[in-house]
């Protein structure tokens, strides 16, 4: 039985939630979505289930800015205006969710923009 690419993408993202939630000790988490053309980042409290800072390159404020949201230099301009609102909103600690994605490329910048603007993780 051949198991299918959504099935397979959604296994890798549990088991790095899984690995975020055994290390966390309450902090919240930096969640990246990345698709053919777009990057987004946000700041999630688990415990109240909350959004408590997000960027991501269709956001109006940073479309002129990002431009295109497909290459390394939207992605790090995105990490540093999430990081940026996060410490606004009172947050310098997170744990870093990758999901199904691996540490490279579009990811990796989002994550270096970031710790570069003040988060650590």
């Amino acid at each position: 039985m051949a198991v299918g690419k959504n099935v397979k993408t959604r296994n890798r993202a549990k088991r790095t939630r899984l690995k975020i939630s055994q290390a966390k000790h309450s902090r919240p988490r930096l969640s990246v979505y990345r698709s053919s053309k777009n990057i987004a980042a946000q700041i999630i409290d688990d415990v109240d289930g909350k959004t408590l800072a997000s960027a991501s390159s269709l956001d109006k404020t940073l479309r002129e800015d990002v431009g295109k949201g497909s290459n390394v230099e939207a992605a790090a301009k995105i990490g540093k205006a999430v990081a940026e609102r996060a410490i606004e909103a009172g947050v310098k600690d997170v744990v870093f969710d990758r999901g199904s994605y691996i540490y490279h490329g579009r990811v990796k910048a989002l994550a270096e923009a970031a710790r570069e603007a003040g988060l650590n993780f």
